[in-house]
C-alpha cells in the first residue's frame, strides 16, 4: 500500500498546532493513548538519541516497547517501532486506512502529523505493548503526542534555538512550549538546560510538583565506556558504567539521561537489570547522527545538525577526531543543504573554519534555502574558506568534494537531505 498516497490529502495542513483536532480524532478511535504506559520525550536536540537508548534497553529487558519518532529518514514505516522493527508498509496503510476513515466525523481536517500520530496510538494499544517511547513532534504544549496526562516519565533533554518562527523568539518562550509536556506529580527528567531556559522549566515543575532530576553528562571513561554520576534527586539514583554505541561527546548528556530514565522506571517497580542496561545501550543504533558510511569508496560522515546547536555539537566532533580519522593537514569538506526556515547563518558560524570546503546543494522534495543564497552567506560568514560553491544537485556535489585529495567529507544540514542520500544509497 502507499504510504504517501494515503497521507498526501492532509500534507497542505503543514503544521498548525493545537490538541483540539487530534483529542476529537483520538476519542472516536476510543482514545487508544490512554491504554498505553508512555515515556514522553521533548527537546532541541538529543530526543531521538535518548528515545533510541531507552527502547532498546527496555526491549533489552523483555519489554514489548513501541517507539514513535519524526520525522523518518527513508520511508514512513521508521515513525512506528515496536521492539526495534519498523511497522510493515501493510500494517500502516491499514491502521492509516481505518483512521482516515474516521476523519470524516471530525469537525476540523487534521494535520498530517496528526493523523500518523493517532496510527501509531492504535497500533500500539491493539499490538498490546508494554510501554511505548513517544517523541515530540514539535514544541511540546500543543504537539499531537501530548495528550496523556499521566505518562511514566516526561523528559526535555536540550533547549536551543531552532523552530522560533512557532515557538518562541527567545530560548525563555521555547523552553515554556517544552515545558508543556510536564504533568502533574509526573517524575521529570531534564537535561542540561541554558540559563534562559531554566526558569520557565523549574517554575512549571513547581508548580506541577513533579519529582525532577537535573542530570549531569556521564564522565568519559574511553574505550567506548562512560559513568553516569547521580545527581541530587528524590530518587535513589546510582552510579553505572555502561557502554556507548553512539558518536560524540555529546552522546554522554543524551546517555546519562537515559540511564537516569531507567532508574527511576527501577523505582517504580519495573524490572530492568544492570545486564539489560548494558547489553541496551551496547546495541543503540540511530541512523543520521553522527554515522560513518561511505560514497564512491570513500569515507562519508553524515550528521543533521540542523540547527545552530546541533552544528557546534558537529563541529567538535570533527576537531576530536585522531589521526586515523582525520590525519594532520586534512582539509574539510561540508556538502550542506539547509531548509528555508532554519537559522542559516548561526549554523554556518558553528560548522565553518578557515580552510574549509563548502559545496552547497538543494534538498529534493522540499522548501529548502537556494543553494547559491547559502553559498554567498557562507563566504560573509567565513571569508577565508578555501572553495565555496552551489551545486545543481546532491550527487554532483558529493563527487565534487570527495573529488579533493587529503580532504574528509561530511553531509549534514537537513534531515531531509540525509533521507534522500540514504534511499540513493540504498538504490546503488
Amino acid at each position: 500500500m502507499n504510504i504517501d498516497s494515503l497521507l498526501q490529502p492532509f500534507q497542505h495542513f503543514g503544521i498548525n498546532l493545537g490538541l483540539q483536532r487530534i483529542q476529537q480524532l483520538l476519542q472516536l478511535l476510543d482514545n487508544p493513548q490512554e491504554k498505553v504506559p508512555i515515556i514522553h520525550v521533548a527537546g532541541t536536540n538529543g530526543k531521538g538519541s535518548v528515545c533510541a537508548y531507552l527502547s532498546t534497553v527496555l526491549t533489552e529487558a523483555g519489554y514489548r516497547v513501541g517507539r514513535y519518532i519524526s520525522p523518518h529518514l527513508i520511508d514512513w514505516n521508521e515513525r512506528v517501532c515496536i521492539n526495534q522493527i519498523p511497522i510493515t508498509s501493510e500494517a500502516l496503510g491499514e491502521y492509516l486506512s481505518r483512521v482516515i476513515v474516521v476523519t470524516k466525523k471530525m469537525d476540523n481536517t487534521p494535520t498530517q502529523f496528526e493523523v500518523i500520530t493517532a496510527a501509531a496510538w492504535l497500533y500500539f494499544a491493539e499490538k498490546n505493548v508494554d510501554i511505548a517511547v513517544i517523541e515530540v513532534g514539535l514544541g511540546g504544549r500543543l504537539d499531537a503526542t501530548n495528550v496523556c496526562d499521566q505518562p511514566l516519565l516526561s523528559i526535555i533533554t536540550s533547549i536551543s534555538r531552532d523552530h522560533w518562527q512557532v515557538l518562541g523568539s527567545t530560548l525563555g518562550e521555547i523552553a515554556g512550549e517544552k515545558a508543556g509536556i510536564l504533568k502533574k506529580n509526573c517524575p521529570a527528567i531534564i537535561g542540561e538546560l541554558p540559563r534562559e531556559a531554566q526558569s520557565p522549566i523549574a517554575s512549571q515543575i513547581q508548580v506541577l510538583d513533579c519529582p525532577t532530576v537535573w542530570v549531569k553528562p556521564s564522565l568519559d571513561l574511553g574505550n567506548g565506556w562512560a559513568e553516569f554520576t547521580p545527581p541530587s534527586s528524590p530518587f535513589s539514583l546510582y552510579p553505572e558504567q555502561y557502554p556507548l554505541s553512539l558518536l560524540g561527546e555529546f552522546q554522554l548528556i543524551n546517555s546519562a539521561i537515559a540511564i537516569a530514565s531507567l532508574q527511576v522506571l527501577q523505582q517504580l517497580g519495573w524490572n530492568i537489570s544492570h545486564n539489560a542496561i548494558e547489553k541496551g545501550m551496547a546495541k543503540t543504533q540511530w541512523l543520521g547522527r553522527i554515522q560513518w558510511t561511505t560514497w564512491r569508496q570513500h569515507p562519508l560522515l553524515i550528521d543533521g545538525a540542523h540547527n545552530p546547536q546541533a552544528a557546534i555539537v558537529l563541529r567538535q566532533y570533527i576537531d576530536s577526531l585522531d589521526e586515523i580519522r582525520k590525519p594532520q593537514d586534512t582539509t574539510i569538506n561540508w556538502v550542506i543543504g539547509m531548509l528555508a526556515n532554519k537559522d542559516h547563518a548561526d549554523i554556518f558560524q558553528g560548522l565553518l573554519q578557515k580552510r574549509d570546503r563548502v559545496y552547497l546543494v538543494p534538498i529534493p522534495d522540499s522548501n529548502y534555502a537556494p543553494p547559491e543564497d547559502l553559498a554567498l552567506l557562507a563566504k560573509e560568514i567565513c571569508p577565508e574558506l578555501s572553495h565555496c560553491q552551489a551545486y545543481p544537485d546532491l550527487i554532483s556535489g558529493l563527487d565534487a568534494a570527495i573529488g579533493c585529495q587529503n580532504s574528509l567529507t561530511i553531509l549534514c544540514g537537513s534531515l531531509y537531505l540525509l533521507g534522500y542520500f540514504l534511499r540513493e544509497e540504498c538504490k546503488s
